[in-house]
């Protein structure tokens, strides 16, 4: 029995005694444990390559040629992507918003491999990204494809793809918490208990999975409380995390503008990962996702800061360490930036974490040496961590429970939400879209508009009338006059042989016409046609189609397919009826 007449029989028995909604729970476990296995897999997969590199590179003559390898994996990451994938990968988490508002939640099933060996090579290989958002991309194709291999409403694929995504950072952190809160606050565009309860059920697997076969904590937080003293400075830490996202967002862009002004692929791929591998030369914790030297400064560890560096035994004095910290933070998202833009596959998720670590480190830092305010140091790093994460990505539940999960740092609660959200408000005010938002922004997606995501739920061939009567331009106006009689078209469409659409008859516009039966059969259609001024094509999405409604005055567009045929009306009557009815839908739900 193959495995598409098994997939039909379970469809043929799921509508037949399974409801959607009891479904969709089990899709949820499905896709839940599937994510889980992925991430566990890949993290174990990028944990060995570095192992086998770093102990391959150990005690040799030669092993200032380990700075080299970010390059190498880069390099072999864009043969990937270019030769074998053809340059069609999607660009990251920002894809996925888009696919939600704009494509029904439609992934390409590539996605479900194509993001986990790119990432594994670039991470393994010492690029300064994270495998964060790739295992959220790979769990987002998850969700969307096996809701298409079960034949699922186009709502319910856009639940499952979120189920994929709040696996994948429960999974990777061990944080099903903050992985709900991440798809809710960072995908999706609504909260209502239908939605909540799958993203809880998958993220919740997710977790268990990767605790079962990967029981590995990422950090211990070894404090037991904070003093209601240090408040004004976490306030100030809030501040200086929003600023320094800010500083983060407009570098990143920056980068990538600059590295996309060189047209060919290879010399951007060698450039880059040049730059890269001297930047780690100078800084070599910016090797890989760093996660090794934020769990050393909660360790209150600072030599994993100088560890490997040809300065180390010159850093005698506080300051220097300070401003080594300093340089840390700012290099930081630029050895990101072009690990991303250079060709390398990765996400920014584990950067933010790193540079909020050390930012949040330099701070506590700074005014213990000076003497000016003992800080405990640890407590910072976490607060930092939090204050980077909700400023860049624009998500502060996110970054304050993924903090307190994935450390144990409940009691830190006050000042993750104190710093998360001064983070937050500042860098808001600088920056309206977080980084994953901010190019969709620029190209008129209104991702925050909760009636326009609604409104792209809405597939464009719902709104398209086909039956019609048509005309030809050789017609006698007999024809239309007959047509009247047994249709109530107000709107002809006029076609040539080939069915394209060369002219349109109004109603307004033949009316004086209609009454004159003596001109019937002498006038053609060709003389009272009137150019289209307006057409929409077959793919243009519903906000478009909406747009030119309101330019044009309208209430019908001339659709036109691939080819050049005319193939409808778009109807507004339609849409609107359309819109509400998904409205309504909607508001029950969350009511639910």
């Amino acid at each position: 029995m193959s495995i598409r007449s098994v997939v039909k029989n379970i469809n043929q028995y799921r509508a037949a005694h399974i409801s959607d909604r009891n479904f969709l729970l089990v899709a949820s476990i499905i896709v839940g444990v599937a994510v889980g296995l992925v991430a566990v897999a890949l993290k174990k997969s990028v944990h060995a390559l570095q192992y086998i590199l770093r102990e391959g590179f150990k005690g040799h003559n030669w092993q200032y040629l380990y700075y080299l390898l970010p390059l190498i994996g880069i390099l072999i990451t864009v043969f990937f992507v270019q030769k074998i994938r053809k340059g069609k990968i999607g660009n990251g988490i920002s894809n996925i918003i888009q696919s939600i508002s704009k494509r029904h939640g439609n992934i390409s099933p590539d996605n479900m491999y194509s993001h986990m060996v790119s990432s594994a090579v670039t991470v393994g290989f010492g690029g300064s990204v994270g495998l964060e958002a790739p295992i959220v991309i790979t769990g987002s194709a998850f969700g969307s494809n096996i809701a298409r291999v079960f034949l699922l409403s186009h709502k319910e694929r856009v639940v499952l793809l979120a189920c994929g995504a709040a696996a994948g950072i429960a999974a990777v952190f061990n944080t099903p918490v903050a992985g709900v809160l991440f798809a809710m606050e960072v995908l999706l565009a609504e909260f209502s208990i239908p939605t909540f309860i799958p993203v809880l059920i998958a993220s919740a697997s997710g977790a268990v999975v990767s605790r079962l076969l990967y029981n590995e904590h990422l950090f211990y937080l070894l404090t037991k409380d904070w003093r209601t003293d240090a408040i004004p400075f976490y306030l100030l830490l809030g501040g200086l995390c929003g600023l320094v996202s800010v500083y983060f967002m407009r570098v990143y862009f920056w980068t990538e503008k600059k590295i996309a002004s060189a047209k060919k692929v290879l010399p951007k791929a060698i450039g880059g990962g040049l730059l890269l591998g001297f930047l780690i030369f100078l800084f070599p914790v910016l090797y890989g996702e760093g996660y090794s030297t934020i769990a050393a400064l909660f360790k209150s560890d600072t030599s994993k800061l100088l560890s490997n560096t040809f300065y180390k035994e010159w850093v005698t004095n506080p300051y220097v360490l300070l401003l080594i910290a300093i340089g840390v933070v700012l290099f930081k998202v630029i050895a990101s930036a072009v690990t991303i833009h250079a060709g390398g596959n990765g996400g920014i998720f584990a950067p933010t974490l790193f540079t909020g670590a050390v930012t949040g480190f330099t701070f506590a830092h700074f005014f213990n040496t000076t003497g000016w305010k003992e800080l405990l140091t640890v407590n910072f790093v976490a607060a930092g961590m939090a204050g980077i994460l909700s400023g860049v990505v624009h998500a502060p539940l996110t970054a304050i429970f993924l903090i307190a999960e994935v450390t144990g740092g409940y009691t830190l609660f006050v000042p993750l939400m104190i710093v998360a959200a001064v983070s937050y408000f500042i860098t808001r005010a600088f920056e309206p879209y977080s980084i994953y938002t901010e190019k969709l922004a620029q190209k008129g997606f209104k991702i925050d508009d909760k009636e326009l995501v609604l409104l792209n739920n809405i597939k464009p061939e719902a709104v398209v009338d086909r039956n019609f009567i048509a005309l030809r331009p050789n017609d006698a106006f007999r024809k239309l006059s007959d047509a009247f009689l047994i249709t109530d078209q107000t709107v002809f469409p006029v076609l040539n042989e080939e069915r394209k659409l060369i002219g349109l008859v109004y109603l307004d516009d033949v009316k004086s016409i209609l009454l004159k039966e003596e001109v019937f059969d002498r006038k053609l259609i060709s003389e009272v046609m009137v150019k289209p001024q307006y057409t929409v094509s077959v793919k243009d999405d519903i906000q478009k189609i909406m747009r030119l409604f309101d330019i044009s005055g309208l209430w019908c567009l001339s659709v036109i397919n691939t080819d050049g045929s005319f193939i409808g009306f778009a109807d507004k009557r339609k849409l609107l009826a359309l819109l509400r009815e998904t409205l309504t839908s909607h508001q029950l739900m969350e009511q639910l």
